[in-house]
């Protein structure tokens, strides 16, 4: 009788055990998998803007500023605005792109003329070469020249004088008066007809 007593026990002991066993098998095969810690990358930093820098600064040449930055900025790190530096027509507030070329045009100067002229000599903007007295005619700055002085050149009508205006002001100063040629609207015809009558100045 006792041996069968123990025999029991020992039996109910055996199948708790593997009870215990199987329950725990059981859960580490069905619960779900453990996720990966999130890792946090740095966010990129953002390439800076190289901006080409010419016409009235101290210092003209290519600038690496960061993004974001402006017409404003790009002046100041070519050393500032030169004394004769014309922003009148400048927004310097507007954002840089990359690859971009900031222009500062120079402040309009007098026509240069001709030796010998003197200032009782030289007519009004606007006058036409043949009214500007006998065998004296004032020399016009493609440089600096405003619409009206260009529109008194002969051949140079208001579109031709904004295409002039335009494309110095893209392209920079012209170096030679045969550059002018480049300008849309000017060809052998107008540059013959203007050629003594123009200037470059003195080009920086």
């Amino acid at each position: 009788m006792n041996r069968s007593w123990s025999e029991t026990l020992r039996l109910v002991a055996i199948g708790v055990v593997g009870g215990l066993l199987g329950a725990g098998l059981l859960y580490l095969v069905s619960r779900p998998p453990r996720g990966e810690a999130i890792t946090l990358l740095p966010a990129p930093t953002p390439l800076p803007v190289a901006v080409d820098v010419a016409g009235a600064v101290l210092q003209p040449g290519v600038y690496a500023l960061p993004q974001g930055s402006r017409v404003q900025d790009a002046i100041q790190a070519a050393g500032g605005l030169a004394p004769d530096a014309d922003t009148s027509g400048l927004n310097q507030a507007a954002f840089l792109d990359d690859g971009q070329r900031v222009f500062v045009p120079f402040r309009v100067a007098p026509a240069a003329t001709l030796p010998g002229v003197g200032p009782d000599d030289a007519a009004p903007p606007g006058t036409q070469p043949a009214e500007r007295g006998a065998g004296v005619q004032l020399l016009v700055n493609i440089n600096t020249a405003t619409q009206a002085e260009l529109e008194s050149l002969p051949e140079i009508g208001l579109v031709t004088a904004q295409a002039i205006i335009t494309y110095r002001t893209e392209q920079g100063p012209f170096l030679t008066i045969e550059a002018i040629d480049a300008v849309p609207g000017i060809g052998p015809v107008t540059f013959d007809a203007i050629k003594d009558l123009i200037t470059v100045g003195d080009v920086p």
